[in-house]
């Protein structure tokens, strides 16, 4: 039972980080139809900003204040950079589908190799408070408090998401400027800023799962972005194309799908398991079990 236990526990804490990515891919591709294959490079920035000011800001002194404010250093320098690249890269190529693919792509390979040439291909340790290490007891089961903190964010991340949407004056001003561009810029609107606040809102939240997947790995690597950017595109292909709601599901799904398959039938499976189901959800149902929806 404590077995079962801790891998539901830790495959909730697996599908936070997905869906933490998957949320700002389909927040950019459901409101601005714009696939980014770079949104793993804003997890790797995000990652790294955070653990490089953690090993810099040793003055000061407490750990979790130094996490908390370099956390928050990554998380800004993941909304810059973001914002960086819808104004210089993808604004002039709205509608062009197959430019911002060859865009994105390059410039996903091209950071990930900077990354490398600046700080290696090795891992580097993640300095995290010593109480994210220690464990809390659940029916029988040690689970690590990271976990917590991961599931908190990602559901956090999840409502923050969906107030913003349905609740506020720009969320309203996005969901309008797609239906019908023209009729928003028509009344004075700018939605070209609107747009560019998706794209940050998207870096901000591959940031905090760059920041989330340090603690949980304890390392980061120039890769880990790219990694678990596959994963997060099954999750959005699985919940739907556009769907917040769905994506968050699909990650429940998939995460909690790799754990017990690495576990009960062998290691390394669990990832053939996800593609598996994968291949069962665009044969029974393409459009996602949310279906393709913006939220």
């Amino acid at each position: 039972m404590s077995t079962f236990v801790l891998l539901t526990i830790t495959g909730f804490g697996l599908a936070a980080m997905y869906f933490l990515i998957a949320s700002g891919l389909s927040l950019i591709y459901g409101l601005m139809g714009v696939l980014n294959f770079a949104h793993g490079l804003f997890l790797t920035v995000g990652a790294y900003s955070t653990w490089w000011f953690g090993t810099h800001l040793t003055g000061l002194g407490n750990v979790t204040v130094r996490y908390l404010v370099s956390a928050l250093i990554g998380l800004c320098v993941g909304a810059l950079f973001a914002t960086l690249v819808e104004l210089l890269l993808i604004r002039p190529l709205y509608r062009r589908h197959i430019e911002q693919v060859l865009v994105t792509v390059g410039l996903g390979l091209a950071g990930t190799a900077l990354v490398q040439a600046i700080w290696g291909q090795d891992s580097r340790p993640f300095v995290t408070p010593k109480w994210m290490n220690e464990t809390t007891t659940v029916l029988g089961a040690h689970v690590p408090n990271d976990r917590w903190v991961e599931i908190g964010a990602a559901a956090a991340v999840l409502v923050g998401l969906e107030t913003f949407l349905r609740r506020t004056r720009y969320g309203l001003i996005v969901r309008a400027g797609v239906e019908n561009r023209a009729m928003v810029t028509a009344l004075g609107i700018d939605v070209r800023k609107a747009f560019t606040l998706v794209f940050a809102l998207g870096g901000i939240a591959a940031a905090l799962a760059g920041v989330l997947s340090g603690v949980y790995f304890s390392t980061i690597d120039p890769t880990q972005g790219t990694n678990l950017l596959i994963f997060a595109f099954i999750v959005v292909v699985i919940g739907g194309l556009g769907s917040i709601g769905g994506s968050a599901l699909a990650a429940v799904v998939v995460g909690l799908l790799q754990q017990y398959v690495n576990y009960y039938a062998s290691s390394g499976i669990g990832d053939m398991a996800v593609i598996l189901l994968l291949g069962l959800v665009l044969l029974a149902r393409p459009r996602g079990l949310a279906g393709a929806f913006a939220t």
